[in-house]
């Protein structure tokens, strides 16, 4: 299956140099650029793509309230968001994974790790590293979970079996999927299938989303 990619960045130099790297790859074709954040929103309405490559600083609307209007809370059919910028902050991070992005990496992140990006959040999964996930829980945590007495707990708990929440715990921890099947003894492949059925069970798009939840309605606290 081919990934249809839209390229967003007010720089015309990093956008071809993106629009090169991505056309070069046999799964993947460039549908559609834009250079301002407006245009992102119009151009993702009219081409939608599989997978929207956001940078932050751009003119006229920015790269994260683009990315709010294309994959916040009540969009229907939510874009895909892998946001790639040259500002390594978590505010900046934390901001984007709000807004409802599914990925964030850096600007110097070398082609081929670029493209591998593009190819996770377009299978549905988010691009986070652990370590990063590690991070905006230590800063933002008191953020990520401002209300412990959501009811939104209660019908995740009921939602899910024992050993999801075991899992979503986990993942909420910033473990990887390997991390995670050596800590509750079982397979990576078990790991996925686990994850797989919570993001189904909870209507969440990806692991970024099921993070964020397990804080916002207190389902684990952060040490």
């Amino acid at each position: 299956m081919t990934i249809r990619v839209l390229v967003c960045e007010d720089q015309e130099l990093v956008r071809a140099g993106y629009t090169t790297i991505f056309s070069a790859q046999p799964d993947m074709e460039v549908v559609g650029e834009a250079a301002d954040g407006r245009q992102a929103v119009e151009e993702v309405s009219r081409l939608r793509p599989d997978v929207v490559v956001m940078d932050i600083r751009m003119p006229i609307l920015d790269g994260i309230e683009a990315t709010r209007r294309l994959a916040g809370p009540g969009v229907d059919n939510p874009a895909k968001v892998l946001v790639v910028t040259t500002f390594n902050v978590d505010e900046y991070v934390y901001e984007a994974l709000k807004a409802g992005a599914s990925g964030f990496l850096l600007k110097d992140a070398p082609p081929r790790e670029l493209v591998n990006g593009v190819r996770t959040v377009a299978a549905g999964e988010s691009l986070v590293a652990p370590a990063v996930t590690r991070t905006l829980i230590g800063h933002y945590a008191e953020r990520l979970r401002p209300d412990t007495t959501n009811p939104a707990r209660d019908r995740v708990r009921q939602t899910l079996a024992r050993r999801e929440l075991e899992v979503l715990e986990q993942l909420a921890a910033g473990m990887s999927n390997a991390e995670i099947a050596e800590k509750l003894h079982i397979t990576t492949e078990t790991v996925k299938t686990y994850v797989s059925r919570i993001l189904t069970k909870l209507d969440l798009r990806d692991r970024v989303q099921a993070v964020v939840l397990a804080y916002r309605v207190g389902l684990v606290v952060a040490e």
